[in-house]
This record gives structure tokens, sequence and C-alpha cells, in this order.
């Protein structure tokens, strides 16, 4: 991906290698992620999406075994620096994850409000305050503003996981990390999550891995398509899908293989 002149980075990995012991699960792979875009990143089970993007907020080590070689740069920052507290990192750079994952004995709003009491005690309008902002980002504000003192079980499928997407913008991260978020959802669940990805790019950049190759192309600026742990081929979601540069992205993305 070439970024041009007036484009603000956020993100960028540099020679990126992942590893589980010795075996290379993500190889060499460089990318730049452009401030306030969408960046999907796709391809076939297996070939290091959701490592990579595992790797861009440091959730990789915490797997035995696990470690990184090359560089992943916030805003020209070096995140594996020795020196970077990685709690730290993560409320900068959020994640939400396959399959809904809400705080089973919290209610609604302590979901939401758990990573706010990570840095310490915050005063209780601050709180209901940044509860509020990260709902009603999440567009699910309306729909459970009577009841933010329930069991988070209690919700949908679909609303549990626009509930993660509260709890991970809630400390106002710069960078929100997507890992086929729909994957587990129905089709209205599945609209709702990728509305909210047009939306939420006004506010962060987003980094989306997913397994649909139309849902790429309806709510990505960019795609990156990977292979067997490496980088094939990145561009503007509507050159990939309709001019692609590399044989191996057209078979892929027509269906020839994955």
């Amino acid at each position: 991906m070439v970024a041009s002149a007036n484009t603000r980075l956020r993100l960028e990995t540099v020679r990126l290698t992942a590893l589980f012991g010795g075996n290379r699960a993500v190889n060499d792979v460089s990318l730049l992620f452009p401030a306030h875009t969408v960046t999907a990143i796709i391809g076939p089970s297996g070939c290091g999406k959701s490592t990579l993007l595992r790797c861009l907020n440091r959730m990789h080590e915490l797997t035995p075994g696990a470690s990184v070689v090359g560089e992943v740069l916030l805003d020209d920052l070096n995140i594996y620096q020795s020196e970077i507290n990685p709690v730290e990192l993560r409320r900068r750079i959020g994640m939400v994850f396959q399959r809904p994952t809400p705080f089973p004995t919290m209610s609604i709003y302590e979901n939401v409000a758990a990573g706010l009491k990570v840095n310490g005690k915050r005063a209780r309008r601050e709180l209901d305050d940044a509860v509020t902002r990260a709902l009603q980002q999440a567009a699910l504000w309306d729909e459970v503003k009577d009841r933010l003192h329930t069991s988070a079980l209690q919700l949908s499928g679909g609303q549990q996981q626009r509930l993660c997407i509260a709890r991970a913008v809630a400390p106002e991260p710069e960078i929100l990390l997507l890992d086929e978020p729909t994957a587990s959802l129905d089709p209205a669940g599945t609209q709702r999550i990728e509305e909210l990805c047009h939306a939420l790019k006004r506010l962060y950049t987003i980094v989306i891995v997913t397994h649909n190759m139309q849902q790429a192309a309806r709510v990505s600026d960019y795609t990156a398509f990977m292979y067997l742990g490496r980088l094939i081929e990145v561009g503007r979601t509507e050159d990939i899908f309709t001019k692609p540069q590399v044989e191996q992205t057209e078979a892929y993305i027509t269906g020839r293989f994955g």
C-alpha cells in the first residue's frame, strides 16, 4: 500500500514475523494503516490473519512459546520496545474477538465500565458519561438504556457483540481491531456491525479480519490478502476486487481456491 502525501498513518508493521516456537505463522509482513480508514485482512483459514491482528496490540505474546520479530509502529513508536506497558497499550489499541465475550457476572453497565477502571477509581458521573457515550457509539444505547444494571447475558448475540465493541471503545482507543466480529451472528446482527464500521472510522482507525470477502468489499477502504503467512497483495479495496495485480489474489477472490 502506498500512502499519498496527505495521508496520515496511525499504525504500521515493518517486516513483522510472528512465531509459535520455531513455526512462522506470519512471515515478513509490512503494512500501512492510514488514519480513519477500515483495512480488511482476508485469506483462507490458517493463513495468519488473526495472528497478525493479535500482534498489533501485543496479544500474540500472551500465548506460551509465541514471539515476534520486526516492528509495529503506532505513530512511529515501536510498541515492542521494552519500556512500553502492554496493558496501557491495549487501551490505545482495543480489540473485539470472533465470539461475543461479555463478562458473565457483570451487568451491561459494568461490562462497559470495566476497562475504564483499570487505571484507578473514577467519579461516578465520569463513568456514567463514558458508558453512555460508548453505548451510543456502539449503536446499543437505545436498546439497553432502561436495563443497564441487568445481566449482559440477557442480550442477544448481536447485542452482546455490540456490547463488546462498546467495552472496547469506552477507554477511547486510537485503533480498533475486529477479529471476524460477525462470524457467529445472524444476517441482521452482521448488518449492524458492518454499519458500525462505517460510523466508527470517523473516530478510530479500524482493522478487521474477515473470512467473508463480500463483507470486506462492503466495509473496507483497503484490503490485504494473505496466504500461508505472507502478504500477497494490498491496495484499495475496489482495486483488489476488480483489478488485482497478483494472479494468486484473483484466484482467491474468484473462488478458485480457499
